[in-house]
């Protein structure tokens, strides 16, 4: 079995693959090479032909603190790793670079992740934050521990929301603005009530619950399986799913070129965590 560099990838059962972010020191933020590590897991999780369900999970205290912002080794988008997206121009300046950078590694890789063939489950445990979200919410089903907490505070850095915005068709359009306008935690309680989660189960009894509902869902014919994913993931795609994203993810550039052009950077500095924050100088 291929080892990576930021996640784990265990067979907890023959069927059931499990992929485990293993970033514990920064709370399982999602750098570059995690991105490229779960794609690949990804990957090999669906051509296997004797796995039937991915579990998505996150080691340590979080399931995930969302996209590490900081500078690391490697951050340059179709340099340091092979694009697996339809667009270049990483290397050209301003809104060019920074588009085709954020299509690459936040919108097309996480629809990539929502149109797998086969059903994935994400097992969330303590914090799910902004960038978490995405990558809860690109999994079919989500299992959360009692004490999950779900926040999109992106609003607060300048940003209308994270990348992959389908925070009204995961919580209704009321709640979505309720969440994003006041930048509030939601329990996971909060969230089986509005459809988001499937099941809330005790923190001590996530994984064997989590994994549990994935040998019931194993146990059913794999083509039929994927034809009931495809006829429902198309369903929501009549809706206007796509069309609703990708013209959410143009405003989102759009914030970012406003606050390039307030503040010198591409985000509201009062919003973000001092740990990131750059004075304008140093972001240009």
């Amino acid at each position: 079995m291929t080892s990576f560099e930021t996640i784990l990838v265990e067979r907890p059962d023959p069927a059931v693959t499990r992929i485990v972010m293993n970033r514990p020191e920064a709370r399982n933020a999602q750098n570059l090479q995690m991105t490229y590590d779960l794609n690949a897991a990804f990957d090999a999780a669906v051509q296997d032909d004797e796995v039937k369900v991915i579990i998505l999970a996150g080691n340590g205290p979080h399931f995930s603190s969302g996209h590490d912002l900081r500078p690391g080794g490697k951050n340059t988008a179709g340099v340091d790793f092979p694009p697996i997206g339809n667009w270049g121009g990483f290397a050209e300046p301003n809104a060019h670079g920074r588009f085709a950078r954020e299509q690459e590694i936040y919108l097309q890789i996480t629809r990539r992740w929502r149109n797998l063939a086969k059903p994935t489950i994400a097992e969330v445990h303590g914090k799910c934050i902004a960038g978490g979200l995405m990558l809860a919410w690109a999994c079919d089903l989500i299992v959360a521990s009692d004490d999950a907490q779900f926040c999109d505070p992106v609003v607060t850095m300048g940003v209308c929301g994270v990348e992959w915005f389908v925070h009204p068709w995961e919580l209704g359009p009321r709640k979505a603005k309720e969440f994003l306008f006041t930048a509030d935690n939601w329990s996971a309680e909060v969230a089986q009530q509005l459809g988001m989660v499937n099941q809330v189960v005790p923190r001590a009894e996530l994984t064997a619950s989590t994994l549990a509902l994935a040998r019931r869902i194993a146990a059913k014919p794999s083509f039929a399986l994927k034809m009931t994913k495809e006829a429902v993931n198309r369903s929501v795609d009549v809706m206007g799913q796509p069309a609703a994203i990708d013209q959410a993810f143009a405003l989102h550039q759009l914030c970012h070129a406003h606050n390039l052009q307030e503040f010198g950077m591409i985000v509201d500095p009062s919003g973000l965590h001092p740990s990131v924050r750059k004075p304008p100088a140093a972001a240009e």
